[in-house]
């Protein structure tokens, strides 16, 4: 199927170009891709709670919570090309990643947060794109860069894209590729990283603590997606479009600082923190598919009806379905509310337990709740407010829109999640 999809888009790619370039030879008047720069800042507010952290083998708090700020700059190069750059920073404390070392504080307990450093950490991101427009405006071709990093790993990406409109417009198909190189700093539980765990402090139930485990050979963990997507203006107030998606992931899939604790080994315990008897070990590859499709209708200059559905299908044993409506109604010409709705439900991964429900002689194991089976409800509501004469200013540049929403997740597992998010749009004269 990878094959079949890399020689669809190398056939399509080398047919757009041949007409791209003739189109481009055309001298006439054309309006600008983007007439001038447009800043994008976005930023939110993540928290979440649950009791079955894979940190400490499937059980524990899973308490996080994350704060993100982005900036994206789209700058017009000339009438065709357009050069984005985005960048964003994301900083977090977990409960749960923090118990990696979970003997720094007075009593271990996997419901409790270590003062570690391992408790808290910072994402980095910077990605380029650029892309550029035929004459017409029929051919669209974009690439893009990205390198982002964590304490535990680095990750390179790159991919493009090309899209064709015909049919007056009315018809849009796009191909895109990307790869993404990712390298792992490997952290492990503390007690499996010493040769004496009962330096943390006395070891009481099995006291010939002896874990399975061994550092991970391979420390590169590599994607490919190739997608493919048709949208078609079906009436004056009906637009639809299909999606296709493949994903191939190799390399280190496992989470090194998972715990597993099996059911035919003896507990094993400092204070109130069970040891680790092995670390999730999962297969070096996973292949995914997804078909999604959107429909949106147009009511009338109040009411917007926006719906989405999605299968998606792996090699390790998951099958979801993902469903969607969102209704956005114009109360002015200025400001527009959005209430929302998801759906998602998931079986279970092949290699998926709860904690103690693994035996030991089992070949791949994970207490992974995101990898078990659930259903998820995510309830939303947003509000825009757009002044397309950007009479609000900050230095040269006008404020064009601002977006807040919030939306509150919660997964019959117990999980629960809450996210606030602002965006502001500024263009500049």
């Amino acid at each position: 199927m990878k094959k079949i999809f890399i020689s669809i888009l190398t056939f399509t790619v080398a047919i757009g170009f041949a007409q791209e370039k003739k189109q481009d030879s055309i001298n006439t008047y054309k309006k600008r891709v983007l007439e001038t720069i447009e800043v994008d800042f976005l930023t939110s507010y993540y928290s979440q709670d649950g009791d079955n952290a894979a940190t400490s083998g499937g059980i524990g708090s899973e308490e996080l919570t994350d704060v993100t700020a982005t900036f994206i700059v789209a700058i017009p190069l000339n009438d065709d090309d357009v050069l984005t750059i985005d960048t964003g920073v994301s900083a977090y404390t977990s409960a749960s990643s923090s118990n990696i070392d979970p003997f720094d504080n007075d009593i271990a307990d996997p419901f409790q947060a270590s003062s570690g450093a391992s408790s808290g950490d910072v994402w980095t991101n910077l990605t380029g794109s650029y892309s550029h427009s035929s004459d017409d405006r029929n051919n669209i071709w974009s690439a893009k860069l990205s390198v982002s990093s964590e304490h535990d790993y680095f990750s390179l990406g790159f991919g493009g894209s090309y899209t064709k409109l015909f049919n007056e417009k009315n018809t849009e198909i796009n191909l895109n590729a990307s790869a993404y190189l990712d390298t792992w700093k490997p952290l492990y539980p503390s007690e499996l990283t010493t040769s004496n765990p009962g330096k943390y402090g006395t070891i009481t139930g099995n006291l010939n603590y002896n874990p399975i485990f061994s550092e991970f050979d391979s420390k590169n963990r590599n994607s490919y997606t190739v997608g493919f997507g048709v949208s078609q203006i079906l009436s004056k107030s009906i637009q639809g479009s299909l999606m296709l998606d493949y994903v191939n992931q190799q390399g280190l899939l496992s989470t090194p600082f998972h715990r597993i604790n099996f059911n035919d080994i003896e507990d094993s315990f400092i204070d109130n923190f069970q040891l680790a008897d092995a670390i999730e070990k999962l297969p070096d590859s996973r292949s995914k598919i997804a078909i999604g499709g959107r429909l949106n209708f147009y009511i009338n200059d109040i009411f917007v009806v926006r719906t989405y559905y999605r299968y998606y299908n792996d090699d390790w044993g998951i099958n979801s379905h993902t469903a969607s409506i969102e209704v956005p109604i114009k109360i002015t010409d200025k400001f527009t509310l959005y209430p929302s709705y998801r759906y998602y439900k998931q079986t279970e991964a092949d290699y998926f337990a709860p904690h103690e429900q693994h035996a030991s002689s089992n070949e791949f194991y994970t207490s992974d709740f995101d990898l078990s089976k659930y259903t998820a409800n995510q309830y939303g509501f947003g509000i825009t407010y757009t002044d397309i004469f950007t009479k609000t200013r900050i230095w040269k540049f006008g404020l064009k829109s601002i977006d807040l929403k919030y939306n509150q997740y919660e997964r019959n597992t117990g999980l629960k999640s809450d996210i606030i998010t602002a965006g502001f749009k500024f263009i500049m004269d």
